[in-house]
């Protein structure tokens, strides 16, 4: 995995992909507010291959709080 210790070489990156993710899918519903919403994983599938077009990805660590994960 590449990183790098300053944002210098990431944001020319993120700013061209950014500019390419256009019009997530409004997938789920609020049952409690009756509003339509994005899901998390059409979030992913929107944005995952423009990321990779443009050498970036997406990465969740987890973490841990007492014994709950």
């Amino acid at each position: 995995m590449k990183t790098s210790t300053t944002i210098t070489k990431l944001m020319p990156s993120l700013t061209k992909a950014l500019s390419q993710i256009k019009g997530i899918k409004k997938d789920a519903q609020n049952p409690f507010l009756k509003n339509k919403y994005a899901s998390l994983g059409a979030v992913i599938e929107t944005c995952r291959p423009v990321l990779a077009k443009h050498e970036l990805s997406l990465m969740q660590s987890p973490v841990s709080e007492g014994e709950k994960i």
